[in-house]
């Protein structure tokens, strides 16, 4: 496959929406961590999706900000990766699996963070994410961040992950990247971290 990744401002709308399709973040429209409320279901699927596409300015090149990438595979839309800095994602603020162990000054916005993948229905198991987290390292830098965290999943060979608890990716994706492990707070679930100045 050609992958091409770009800063999801420049990307349509229609694109992205056709990468989200009827996925678990298609209907959390990663807002996991941004919305209002106990919990992102709390929100209607329409504000959901009016939050992400006033966050990425799809269609407008020329936007100063945009809230994650979109990689195009052969030309054809086929994933996203959510990145940008972590002070974005207030819920991260209270969540445990960030700050598990960890002294740090959470609305420092020099750190960035990833997280949410999104892979349409026929290009998964292709590697996509590996190139998504690539290209977030580089955005990130682009943009004057710090630090890039993520907060993957460990997988285990033979081990179904359910109900898209991969959204978050997976450990092996970042160590490729160049992440390091920082933390691990649960069992199944790490803080990656690549530090890029």
């Amino acid at each position: 496959m050609n992958v091409r990744v770009v800063p999801a401002n420049e990307a349509s709308w229609e694109d992205l929406t056709a990468v989200f399709g009827g996925s678990y973040p298609g209907r959390c429209r990663c807002q996991r961590f941004k919305v209002v409320g106990w919990i992102w279901r709390d929100s209607t699927q329409e504000e959901r999706s009016e939050a992400l596409r006033a966050q990425t300015a799809c269609g407008d090149p020329d936007a100063p900000a945009t809230s994650g990438l979109v990689a195009y595979a052969d030309g054809e839309p086929a994933g996203w990766v959510a990145v940008e800095p972590r002070v974005a994602y207030p819920k991260l603020r209270t969540m445990p699996v960030p700050w598990s162990g960890r002294q740090e000054d959470k609305d420092d916005p020099d750190v960035w963070a990833v997280t949410c993948f999104a892979v349409r229905a026929g290009y998964r198991g292709r590697g996509l994410t590996y190139d998504l987290a690539k290209a977030a390292v580089g955005f990130a830098r682009e943009r004057g961040a710090r630090a890039l965290e993520a907060y993957p999943m460990i997988t285990e060979p033979g081990k179904v992950i359910t109900w898209g608890e991969l959204h978050v990716g997976a450990r092996q994706v970042f160590e490729e990247a160049g992440f390091t492990e920082v933390a691990h707070p649960t069992k199944r679930r790490v803080v990656m971290r690549v530090d890029i100045q």
